[in-house]
C-alpha cells in the first residue's frame, strides 16, 4: 500500500467507515441507523478488498451489509410497538464512558503492535487458498460446522412448522 492512490483510497474508506459508524450511534431514527450500518459495513469491505483480502471483502458486503441488515430492518418493522426513534436512557453517560476507555484501549494496543511488512505484499487472490484449507486442513471443523446449521435449520422448521 505505498502508491498514493492505495493510500487516499484507504484514508477514504476509513473516513466512511467511520463516519457512518458514529452516525449509526448517534441518529435517533432507527432506519436512518440501519442505512449508516449498511454505508458503514460496505467500507469496511472495500477495506478489505484494498487488503488484498478479496474473499472476506465479498463476503463482508453480501453477509453482513445484504442479509445482516435485511433481517434488522425486518426486526424493526415486524416487531410490535415498536418506535421508530432510540428513546432517552440513563445510561448515556456510563455508555460514553466505556465506549471512551474501550476505545483508549484499542489505540494503546494498536500503537504498541509491531506490524511488520505484512500489508505490503502485492495482491493475491485469497479464495482458492481458503476454499484449499477448508476442504484439506480443517474438513473437520467445515463439517461440524455444516452439521450444526443443518440442525439449526431443521429446528427453525420444526419450530414453525404447523400441525
Amino acid at each position: 500500500m505505498e502508491d498514493v492512490g492505495s493510500v487516499v483510497a484507504f484514508w477514504a474508506l476509513a473516513v466512511v467507515t467511520l463516519g457512518a459508524a458514529l452516525v449509526t450511534a448517534l441518529v435517533r431514527d432507527l432506519v436512518r441507523a440501519v442505512v449508516a450500518l449498511v454505508v458503514s459495513f460496505l467500507g469496511v469491505a472495500g477495506l478489505f478488498v484494498l487488503l488484498s483480502a478479496d474473499f472476506l471483502g465479498v463476503a463482508q458486503a453480501l453477509i453482513y451489509a445484504g442479509a445482516i441488515s435485511v433481517l434488522i430492518v425486518f426486526a424493526i418493522v415486524l416487531t410490535p410497538r415498536a418506535a421508530r426513534d432510540n428513546a432517552e436512557t440513563g445510561m448515556r453517560w456510563p455508555a460514553l464512558v466505556l465506549a471512551g476507555a474501550l476505545a483508549g484501549l484499542v489505540i494503546a494496543v494498536a500503537v504498541a503492535t509491531d506490524w511488520g511488512d505484512g500489508a505490503r505484499e502485492g495482491f493475491r487472490e485469497t479464495a482458492s487458498a481458503i476454499g484449499e484449507a477448508l476442504l484439506n486442513r480443517y474438513v473437520l471443523p467445515f463439517e461440524v460446522a455444516s452439521v450444526l446449521l443443518l440442525a439449526a435449520m431443521l429446528g427453525a422448521i420444526v419450530l414453525v412448522r404447523e400441525d
